[in-house]
């Protein structure tokens, strides 16, 4: 079994995370790292390599430059080669040019049986790449999947409003997971060194066989962006024997109850 892992570099969750004037997420203002929530797409796929030394984990992201020491911590956890999409011509890419390029790299890492994902990352929290990908490949999606089975086939629970339900799907499928995924593992001295000589195939556009114009595919704009307004004090209420009416009349006034 090959499974592919998609993971994206972003600013460091507790850290600072500002947009910039043209709606880009700012990413200079903090430590790049793996989502954390892509970290927990590898353990999943390494859990699986644990179990069958023969499933094959490709880590496969698109970025700058900076990317490569991402690609390379995944490799050290485990995983066995990486993809990492390179090209100027991505520089603030939307959902919808970054799951065509992804789609297009899954076709040439070829004999794919099993695409995993985070739902959604800390920086952008779109959550809709893994389903686009699907559709440019045609292929099964399950969204937001807790406690994902692997065998012949992908299974797993959903939550809905009401609760959850079972879903599945046969393979090749592509699944996003969510946090309730396991946390990831350590890389270990070992790891870290076996990394260096894992390979990670940088590829350009051109490599992928995309025009860098990327004709009849338009542009998401952003047209204006704001700051975060700053976190007014609470309400303090001093308790003089009608503490318990002031708070229920708080808690009307802000339709809690």
């Amino acid at each position: 079994m090959k499974i592919v892992v998609l993971i994206k570099q972003v600013p460091d969750t507790y850290g600072e995370r500002k947009l910039r004037a043209d709606g880009r997420v700012d990413r200079e203002v903090s430590d790049a790292v793996i989502d954390e929530i892509s970290e927990r797409a590898i353990e999943l796929a390494l859990q699986q390599k644990d179990a069958d030394k023969s499933v094959e984990v490709v880590i496969l992201s698109m970025g700058p430059e900076s990317l490569t020491a991402s690609v390379r911590k995944a490799l050290s956890m485990g995983a066995d080669k990486g993809v990492h999409v390179l090209d100027d011509a991505l520089e603030g890419a939307d959902a919808a040019r970054t799951a065509l390029v992804i789609a297009k790299a899954i076709e040439r890492v070829g004999d794919v049986d099993l695409v995993v994902a985070g739902n959604a990352s800390t920086d952008g929290r779109g959550g809709v790449v893994p389903a686009m990908v699907a559709e440019y490949l045609h292929l099964s999606h399950l969204a937001s999947v807790d406690d994902l089975q692997i065998g012949s086939g992908v299974s797993g629970r959903q939550a809905t409003e009401s609760g959850t339900r079972e879903v599945q799907a046969p393979l090749p499928a592509i699944v996003s997971i969510t946090e309730s995924a396991d946390e990831a593992r350590f890389p270990g001295f070992k790891g870290i060194m076996g990394a260096k000589r894992k390979p990670i195939n940088v590829v350009s556009l051109a490599d992928l066989g995309v025009d860098a114009g990327f004709p009849g595919l338009a542009r998401t704009v952003v047209l204006s962006t704001a700051e975060r307004p700053a976190r007014e004090a609470g309400v303090k209420i001093h308790d003089e024997g009608d503490a318990a009416e002031k708070l229920i009349e708080f808690l009307a006034a802000e339709r809690l109850i």
